[in-house]
């Protein structure tokens, strides 16, 4: 009984390529209280790997959280067996609105100790005592409202390629830090502001509007579906699209445009970019954003060190890494002190002075 992945990811995309055929982008996530989080961890792969879905799934004991592809042919037979588990049966799925047959190429399907990071340690609030779900035409109607503050609840480097309108993004690198500054930050607004949040596909959303609720806010409410959704109710109800730029996404895409607009740069040269990208060099491996005449000029690489590192033999790379562990870049994603034209600091009384 195979539990696990066993092919490389070379070794898939040929077979994707060789196979020819379309396949969908996919995320959902429901919050559910599994018992067994690693029997059902392997029901789901034996069911899944039957149908050659890929992606990355995380399953514990407050539910689960999926990103993946499905062959388009498959599609119905995968909804089939979601409906066939009770706290799935037509859970929403999150269709992208760009797919990329490569998006993932391995099915990984692993137990955590929870479905989204949030560093919480606090039992004592109902995560399924959330906000009120919106939907898009709901949504552009509320955040007009002046006693309404949007807040963007992903991290810095999701909100500087693409956010709505008036949004306040803050910069943090966590969802667990976001949770902490918004509640300090709008302390005085528990009553008399309604807090509106979005984020990618509604998870992180679901997990604060619970906790706000929890903290004392009177006035909760979230994306439904997330940007993923509203993206594709916008298009297909014909609605005014306040997203501007590009929705970062956590697979090969690493986005999704939504709007023509470009309000992220470059973090080397300072022209207009949004497209991310990761060092070359793999003792780096930072997560930054580059232009094509920067990707060009500085061969895929972060800064001059890591070009001339990248240049070296293999065997040569391997070694200098030898001993050395990750290099911190790694977890910084576009902070580096080396990019002249990282994002600066934003704080959130900005937006919230301008609508009080």
């Amino acid at each position: 009984m195979q539990l696990y992945n066993n092919l490389s990811a070379k070794e898939r995309a040929a077979l994707i390529e060789q196979a020819g055929k379309d396949r969908l982008t996919i995320s959902f996530y429901k919050y559910a209280k599994i018992k067994n989080p690693e029997l059902f961890r392997n029901h789901m792969f034996l069911a899944w790997d039957q149908l050659d879905v890929l992606g990355r799934i995380y399953i514990a004991t407050e539910g689960i959280n999926a990103q993946l592809s499905v062959p388009a042919e498959n599609f119905n037979d995968f909804k089939e067996h979601l409906d066939t588990i009770s706290f799935l049966e037509n859970v929403r799925l999150n269709i992208a609105i760009e797919h990329d047959n490569f998006a993932f190429l391995k099915l990984k399907v692993k137990v955590r100790d929870k479905i989204v990071a949030d560093g919480l340690n606090d039992e004592t609030f109902d995560v399924t005592n959330k906000g009120i779900h919106v939907e898009a035409e709901q949504f552009n109607e509320l955040i007009e409202d002046p006693d309404v503050v949007l807040v963007d609840m992903r991290n810095h480097y999701e909100s500087e390629i693409g956010h709505f309108k008036n949004a306040v993004t803050p910069d943090v690198d966590t969802f667990r830090e976001s949770l902490d500054i918004i509640e300090e930050d709008l302390r005085e607004h528990k009553e008399n502001k309604k807090l509106v949040m979005y984020c990618t596909g509604g998870i992180r959303c679901e997990k604060a509007s619970a906790y706000y609720k929890h903290k004392g806010f009177k006035n909760v409410f979230q994306l439904e579906g997330g940007i993923i959704n509203y993206a594709r109710q916008v298009e297909e109800q014909g609605l005014e699209n306040k997203f501007i730029g590009k929705n970062f996404v956590f697979d090969q895409r690493r986005s999704e445009r939504i709007s023509d607009d470009i309000i992220a740069q470059c973090h080397q040269c300072g022209e207009p970019a949004d497209l991310h990208t990761n060092c070359a060099n793999e003792a780096c491996h930072l997560l930054f954003i580059q232009c094509d005449s920067c990707k060009e000029k500085m061969e895929n690489c972060c800064s001059t060190n890591c070009m001339e590192i990248n240049r070296l033999p293999y065997e040569e790379q391997k070694a200098l890494r030898k001993g050395q562990g990750n290099s911190n870049d790694i977890f910084k994603k576009g902070r580096a002190d080396h990019l002249p034209f990282k994002k600066d600091l934003r704080n959130i009384f900005d937006v919230i002075d301008k609508k009080s």
